[in-house]
């Protein structure tokens, strides 16, 4: 059956390296809204402008938890392999830092810098992406993460 897909595998080769970067994303204040509900963090730093404006972020940001979430978008994005036929699973953080609140309104982006790969067993694939979280204009990433993946391909 042909797989219109690229190989996962061909990656073994780019350890080390920048992979890509993702398209720049808004996050509106909406966005951020309906994220405050999902997970029941209503923090007035989050959800109200007047309050938030007050503070020395000069307005509402996102939750960090937010930010990080994007990252299955992005990596959608980078590495599209890992949509192709076969589950990927998220299998956690060694790291993450948030190092930069994203104001309401923000672009946001990541950058993929595959730190590890290997196949441990046949049909598995763990992979480890050191990855940057840049907002559009700012000198300084919303968050940096050490994020371990698996791909069980097919």
């Amino acid at each position: 059956m042909f797989n219109p897909m690229p190989d996962i595998r061909r990656y073994a080769g780019r350890v080390g390296e920048v992979v890509g970067a993702s398209r720049w994303l808004e996050i509106p204040q909406e966005t951020i809204d309906a994220f405050a509900e999902a997970i029941g963090d209503h923090q007035f730093i989050h959800v109200d402008p007047v309050r938030a404006a007050e503070t020395p972020f000069g307005g509402t940001i996102a939750h960090g938890f937010l930010t990080l979430s994007l990252l299955s978008e992005m990596i959608y994005e980078v590495v599209p392999e890992v949509l192709g036929p076969g589950p990927s699973v998220n299998a956690g953080f060694d790291r993450v830092r948030f190092i930069t609140p994203v104001p309401a309104g923000s672009r946001v982006r990541g950058l993929f810098l595959l730190a590890e790969h290997n196949e441990p067993a046949p049909g598995e694939i763990r992979q480890t992406w050191d990855v940057t979280v840049e907002i559009e204009g700012s000198e300084k990433p919303a968050l940096s993460a050490r994020w371990l993946t698996r791909k069980y391909p097919q």
